[in-house]
């Protein structure tokens, strides 16, 4: 029996494919299987090929997965430090521009080479050979966050902000080289060099200005205005991500740097109702990767991937281990205090996820001849990378020792204090040296600018005075002005 997506059982049978992905990512995390991939196979069991869900509109799974990227883009950005990013800007720079172009020549000449010189059944042209390379040149800024984020990851020499600058700023080089391609083989007389350079110039130009003028202008706005409720900034929030994209769009800039960067941006200004904003934004970007991932599940016919699966396989193993670690020596030989090690690990972080298959969307939408071979190989290989090198990230950092212990964020007692307040919260252990003048809470001698607001004894919770005895073991929640030692 077959199911169709009509406004009687579209809500139904989503909150079922949320619930039901939601439930398996739980149990997958305890394997090492990233959460990602179980959406997309959920999608899958669920699509035309599985339990008869029908769901081939590319244009809406195209459409779903621009808002869903959008979110993504800027919530990285703004959970991303200038102060982390700003050491390893040009390699990260070099990676997400140079790295894109190298990728895709590397990968596109070897499709053609294979289509054209061996019996695979597929053959395609040097430019559909490009174009294919093309939609899987960036690495999936959703997959990078979500990895290096979930398993709480602390990597040597500055790797995480490179591998996460690098996804979130890798998707215009490659949405660029798709369009120019797509135009290319649709309209070969209507483009030139000069055309190329010049949009690709447009594209980054516009998307850089509104990304900055929006997250400036978005930390004033949210700092000034006086909004009823805590919850209404969080809703602001969002019109404002949608604001920066679109109107990027009409200035023919590149939303997804658009985004980005206004996430960047803002991220690090102070703001007023941070917490709940970051509470609300990454609840959003799950969700939002969560219907992204789905409703690309439920876009591909599984059986289809069948008769691509060979020259699929060939060209995925040829990125994982020939394109990829090929760009990335070249891109990063310039830095010299970069260790092999580190360079071999950046090579096997080229996952693809979301991003290709949603850019394999725009030639079929084109009309592009073998424009559904073209999906359904970009939509193994990205199976493929998600499997191979998804599951893999965490081995590998032990295998190279780059792997660093896990830094301890906030606090354990769960408190935040207002940015615009100058002070800053730490929590510190009692020991046996900090009751050596006295075991009350006034024999300490605090500096005047520092209070204890909160201690915690076992499970017990105490708000203190100076009259409280303290004992080893207590934890001490501290506001204060400065830097505290014992």
């Amino acid at each position: 029996m077959y199911l169709t997506l009509t406004a009687e059982n579209i809500v139904l049978l989503g909150s079922i494919l949320i619930f039901v992905s939601i439930l398996f990512s739980k149990t997958s995390y305890r394997f090492g299987v990233p959460t990602l991939l179980l959406f997309l196979v959920v999608g899958m069991l669920f699509g035309s090929d599985g339990l008869g869900l029908q769901f081939h509109n590319a244009s809406t799974a195209q459409f779903i997965g621009m808002l869903a990227l959008s979110i993504i883009l800027f919530t990285g950005g703004m959970d991303t430090k200038i102060s982390d990013i700003r050491p390893i800007m040009r390699e990260g720079l070099i990676l997400s521009t140079v790295g894109v172009l190298l990728t895709t020549l590397f990968t596109g000449a070897f499709a053609w080479a294979l289509t054209t010189f061996t019996p695979m059944g597929i053959e395609l042209s040097f430019l559909t050979a490009l174009l294919l390379a093309a939609t899987m040149s960036s690495t999936d800024s959703a997959s990078v966050f979500n990895l290096l984020r979930s398993q709480q990851m602390q990597l040597k020499h500055n790797l995480k902000p490179m591998l996460e600058l690098e996804s979130g700023s890798n998707d215009p080089m490659a949405y660029l080289l798709v369009i120019v391609l797509i135009q290319v083989i649709g309209a070969p007389e209507s483009w030139s060099l000069g055309t190329i350079i010049r949009d690709l110039v447009v594209q980054f130009a516009a998307g850089i200005f509104v990304g900055y003028a929006v997250g400036k202008g978005s930390a004033w706005l949210i700092n000034r205005i006086n909004l009823n409720t805590q919850s209404m900034y969080s809703v602001l929030l969002l019109s404002l991500v949608f604001i920066s994209f679109t109107l990027t769009e009409l200035l023919h800039g590149n939303s997804y740097l658009a985004v980005y960067i206004s996430g960047l941006v803002l991220g690090n200004e102070k703001l007023t109702n941070r917490k709940e904003m970051n509470t609300f934004m990454d609840g959003l970007t799950w969700l939002a990767q969560i219907v992204m991932f789905l409703s690309l599940g439920l876009l591909v016919n599984p059986l289809e991937i069948i008769d691509v699966a060979l020259v699929a396989l060939c060209i995925g193993l040829f990125m994982m281990f020939v394109a990829r670690p090929l760009t990335v020596f070249l891109c990063l030989a310039p830095f010299r205090e970069l260790p092999t090690k580190a360079r071999l690990f950046v090579s096997w972080v080229g996952l693809r996820g979301a991003v290709p298959i949603i850019f394999a969307t725009y030639p079929i939408l084109a009309e592009i001849p073998g424009a559904r071979t073209l999906f359904n190989i970009v939509f193994f290989i990205t199976l493929l990378s998600l499997i191979m090198q998804g599951m893999s990230i965490s081995w590998v950092a032990r295998k190279f020792n780059l792997d660093l212990p896990i830094e301890k964020e906030g606090n354990e007692f769960g408190v935040e204090l207002p940015e615009e307040l100058d002070a800053q919260l730490s929590d510190y252990v009692v020991t046996e040296s900090m009751l050596k003048n006295g075991n009350r809470l006034m024999d300490m001698n605090l500096p005047d600018s520092t209070l204890v607001i909160m201690v915690k004894r076992g499970e017990e919770y105490i708000v203190p005075n100076g009259q409280l005895e303290l004992k080893v073991g207590d934890a001490l929640l501290f506001v204060s002005k400065e830097e505290l030692a014992f």
